[in-house]
């Protein structure tokens, strides 16, 4: 087993009281752990003291003391019978000299006392806490970030030129590319503007990158918890929404309480809470519907303002065949398929939509087929 001995020579060590002090107010100020900070300038200074003194096959340790800031540094060399290499180890002959307990195998620390070692020492650490504060506020910047995804936060245009908008959001720049932009809407710079944070990134160099929308479904649901006190109490559930952004979007509410309207508490009296959010999105319509566990019942609220006659389910392919009045079935469908297709997402279900006409009309031609098909025996060979 290897044996340490410390040979420590009576010269003034390195004192660094005020480093020490110093980072002591910054672990309460800022939160980054005095150990952490002086294991990183220990480490930084073995390469400084290598660089410097153009040692670098020696085997050197540098220590700070934890309370006083005291830098000791120390050679260390292997003990060995005959040493192929001076700068890494001493014969057993010379050891015993210093020591007469050594054997072979053990290490000899001899502390050194540099001249103006003092002066690389105190810029390497200053060095060291500046890149070590750099680095923890920038994790800390993303960690408080990250923390947010999913929620709503405000900001100011800094770029709006067609491509992307970047938003500054206080500590840092919010990046709304093409995609989550609401088509509809037009951005200026020093325009005030709230989206949803949906992605935080790290980039070159540790830098953070908060990714946020105005298009993703998200925003819809935290401006519906900003509205609508039910929903942030959870008296109300949001089970779904689909969204065109700019056009459309529908919300599908639910409540436990019998004693609740989910509609209606989202809608609010004479609809204002609506139309705050309706406001937020610059005139998106929405339509607010229950959400109920019979997919037949779920599927007709969904294709709202449409009226549905009736809903043929087939539970294992979770397709849907709806029948609609005549007059119903252009709202039914909706302008270039919009009202089926947001259905369709908002309930997770195939919808295939007929006109009451159409379907009596394949009906028709189904039982015409079954007849033939009766009549007309089967030939065997």
């Amino acid at each position: 087993m290897k044996r340490k001995e410390k040979i420590v020579k009576n010269e003034p060590a390195i004192n660094s009281t005020e480093l020490i002090s110093a980072m002591n107010e910054l672990e309460k100020e800022s939160g980054i752990k005095k150990d952490y900070l002086l294991d990183a300038i220990q480490t930084a200074l073995v390469t400084a003291y290598k660089k410097n003194y153009d040692c670098e096959e020696e085997n050197v340790k540098i220590t700070m003391d934890r309370e006083t800031g005291e830098i000791h540094i120390y050679s260390q060399k292997e003990v060995v019978e005959v040493p192929e290499n001076e700068k890494t180890q001493i014969s057993l002959e010379n050891a015993k000299k210093i020591d007469a307990k050594y054997q072979i195998g053990d290490i000899v620390e001899q502390e050194l006392v540099p001249k103006n070692f003092g002066r690389i020492a105190a810029g390497t650490a200053k060095q060291v806490i500046v890149q070590k504060i750099r680095e923890a506020s920038r994790e800390f910047l993303y960690n408080e970030f990250n923390d947010k995804k999913g929620e709503i936060v405000s900001g100011i245009i800094q770029k709006a030129d067609g491509g992307v908008v970047v938003v500054d959001l206080g500590r840092i720049e919010g990046i709304m590319t093409v995609k989550e932009q609401i088509p509809t809407e037009k951005y200026h710079v020093n325009d005030k503007i709230r989206a949803c944070i949906i992605d935080v990134e790290k980039g070159q160099k540790g830098s953070t990158q908060v990714m946020i929308s105005r298009a993703c479904n998200d925003f819809v649901r935290k401006l519906f918890e900003l509205e609508i006190p039910e929903i942030y109490e959870g008296i109300i559930e949001i089970k779904s929404v689909s969204r065109d952004p700019g056009n459309r979007c529908k919300v599908a509410v639910y409540s436990q309480n019998p004693d609740i309207d989910p509609v209606g508490s989202c809608v609010g009296q004479k609809g204002i809470r609506i139309q705050n959010i309706i406001q937020e999105l610059h005139g998106e319509k929405i339509d607010v519907i229950e959400w109920n566990e019979d997919p037949s019942i779920y599927i007709s609220s969904a294709l709202l303002p449409a009226q549905v006659m009736a809903v043929d389910i087939k539970e294992e392919e979770k397709f849907a065949q709806v029948i609609v009045p005549d007059e119903q079935l252009s709202l039914a469908i909706g302008k270039a398929g919009q009202n089926a297709r947001l259905a369709a997402k908002l309930t997770n279900w195939k919808i295939d939509i007929k006109s009451e006409t159409q379907f009596r009309k394949m009906f028709e031609e189904s039982q015409k087929e079954n007849a033939e098909n009766v009549q007309t025996p089967s030939v065997e060979e």
